[in-house]
């Protein structure tokens, strides 16, 4: 049943006037409620300045998020806890990626909870940083090249 669903996922451009209300909803259940990040850090109001993501089921339903700022730093990556493991997440990260390239942008930046470390090396990001602490949680900085994927 998980790859049926895991096909169903649908991951498309927000639009941040429009979404806004279920981005914040999902993000208020994974970074506030789940990982107890304070509302003060996890709404910086640069939301109105980024390329939101949205993945959504088969039926519509919003299963997660993330964004693009315009300093080439993804963040706010989340995908509700019944969802993970079924694609939304690469799916985010691989229209990131092709939005980059299309754009001829040197790289991409992240920072990484040190649960995700792996998956983001699955995509080429190069943890370039020592642990750190950001709201509460380990993190390590990453950097994808682009040029790299161009060769």
């Amino acid at each position: 049943m998980i790859s049926d669903l895991s096909s169903a996922i649908v991951v498309k451009v927000a639009n941040w006037l429009q979404d806004q209300k279920e981005l914040i909803r999902l993000r208020n259940l994974v970074f506030i409620q789940e990982q107890k990040v304070s509302p003060e850090l996890e709404f910086d109001g640069l939301d109105d300045v980024c390329i939101h993501l949205k993945a959504l089921t088969h039926s519509g339903q919003f299963i997660g998020t993330s964004r693009l700022l315009p300093s080439h730093y993804i963040g706010r990556m989340c995908v509700l806890k019944e969802y993970r493991q079924q694609g939304a997440g690469s799916q985010m990260l691989n229209y990131y990626i092709h939005h980059a390239l299309v754009r001829g942008l040197p790289h991409l930046k992240l920072n990484a909870q040190l649960t995700a470390l792996q998956f983001y090396q699955q995509f080429g990001f190069i943890q370039d940083s020592d642990v750190f602490i950001e709201a509460d949680i380990e993190h390590v900085h990453m950097t994808l090249s682009l040029a790299e994927l161009t060769r």
